[in-house]
């Protein structure tokens, strides 16, 4: 259905849409959108930031353990040997 809107449909569309509403509006309308996208970038930016430290706190957990785990392990082979 919306396949069939060309260019002159959606000028039509849009000088509607300013004569009902008004330039300012829909000039502050865009500018929360605006806003709201920059908010949205913000927040996953953040989010891939814990999800790292996350995951690096977790591999200093893990490092200590492995390190302990080899050292148990060089002990075991040198008392079979």
């Amino acid at each position: 259905m919306l396949n069939n809107i060309g260019l002159p449909g959606l000028l039509l569309i849009a000088i509607v849409v300013l004569v009902l509403f008004g330039r300012g509006k829909i000039s502050s309308l865009m500018g929360e959108v605006g806003k709201g996208i920059t908010a949205f970038k913000k927040g996953v930016q953040e989010g891939k930031k814990e999800l790292e430290e996350a995951s690096a706190e977790e591999a200093k957990d893990i490092t200590p353990k492995v390190e302990a785990d080899t050292k148990v392990a060089a002990e075991v082979e040198k008392d079979k040997a």
